[in-house]
């Protein structure tokens, strides 16, 4: 070997040319990767599409039973769903139906969102009666007759109590 004092033409040392020949050796014989995108894309579509149907299936076991009261009260989003418990007052709670009784509770509910789920028991509206409370929404239920524990059925007549505002 020679010393490295020794320039060569290309103006490098014999060890700074050995190491460039070894590091573009190495350079080129690595290969260049390979990117399948189109795959790329589908892969990670079908994990969004898995995690969006996970989702989906939770909320909707999850509210399951939000979803039986609704469609067993017929109400609409302008009128509360029916509750599963007379849980406020027996003056705005209806038990509708045969065995089992469904209790309604009113208590909020708007004489319109009243009227429609009269309609869809297929009971008969009766009296509508206002009445001024300090403090409530015009045209909101503040009773219903016959109330809890009388139990009303298809063809019955059923009085409201509302809000005069």
């Amino acid at each position: 070997m020679t010393s490295y004092g020794d320039a060569r033409p290309s103006g490098r040392t014999p060890f700074e040319e050995e190491l460039m020949n070894a590091m573009n050796q190495y350079a080129n014989s690595a290969e260049a990767p390979d990117f399948d995108a189109p795959r790329i894309e589908r892969r990670t579509r079908r994990r969004r599409t898995a995690g969006i149907a996970a989702v989906a299936a939770a909320l909707i076991a999850a509210g399951g039973g939000t979803a039986l009261a609704t469609s067993v009260a017929g109400s609409s989003s302008s009128t509360p769903a029916a509750t599963s418990t007379a849980n406020k007052s027996d003056a705005t709670t209806m038990l509708y139906g045969e065995n089992p009784t469904i209790p309604i509770d009113f208590a909020g509910w708007s004489l319109d969102g009243a009227k429609t789920y009269v309609e869809k028991t297929q009971t008969k509206l009766g009296t509508v009666t206002r009445k001024a409370v300090k403090g409530c929404k015009p045209n909101s239920v503040l009773g219903v007759s016959p109330h809890a524990p009388a139990i009303v059925h298809n063809g019955d007549t059923v009085n409201f109590t509302v809000c005069a505002g």
